[in-house]
């Protein structure tokens, strides 16, 4: 099933919109509240029942972002590989020790999700995007879609904080470059 998705979720400081499926129904709901204390990122089935909870971390470490059941448990572990020379790669690590990888592009947003066995579980594409800021979700048969939606969101999210990390480094580089310009010593 293919699911289109909105970009920047967290940027929002409250809101509630649709997933659509690829025949333009709402299938899931996002709801970016402040849950008691720390935002987070809901997302819900058709019905309204909580499927995962996406913590929003004010200081986040490595970019590592987690994904929860309803409950609160942890079911997954998102974050950019350390090292990754050729493809751009996110490791997902989940709470039954089972692993899944992410590769792709950043510039296109175009990913294959895989699992330890090197089977596809899901596709994360613009390519499909039927909306013009958004991205296509595909979750194969036997994936779980609220998992494979989940991870993209923090794909998403990861990509855009570190996006705006890169934006401020450069912007203090230019700063600092126009400090030292504008500043003439005389030695007499």
């Amino acid at each position: 099933m293919k699911y289109l998705v909105q970009e920047r979720l967290f940027h929002l400081l409250h809101a509630e919109f649709s997933i659509e499926d690829e025949i333009g129904n709402s299938a899931y709901t996002v709801d970016t509240t402040v849950l008691k204390l720390r935002q987070a990122l809901e997302l819900k089935d058709a019905s309204g029942n909580v499927l995962t909870v996406i913590p929003q971390k004010w200081i986040s470490f490595g970019n590592t972002m987690h994904i929860e059941d309803a409950s609160g448990l942890g079911i997954a572990k998102v974050r950019p590989a350390f090292f990754s020379p050729i493809k751009h790669r996110y490791e997902i690590d989940l709470a039954n020790g089972s692993h899944l990888e992410a590769v792709g592009d950043f510039m296109d947003r175009d990913w294959q999700l895989t699992g330890t066995d090197g089977g596809v579980i899901g596709r994360i594409s613009r390519q499909w995007a039927w909306k013009g800021d958004a991205y296509g979700v595909e979750v194969l048969p036997g994936g779980n879609d609220a998992l494979v939606i989940s991870i993209a969101i923090c794909m998403d999210h990861i990509y855009d904080e570190q996006a705006e990390q890169r934006q401020a480094n450069q912007m203090n580089q230019m700063n600092q470059m126009h400090q030292g310009s504008s500043g003439l010593t005389f030695n007499l």
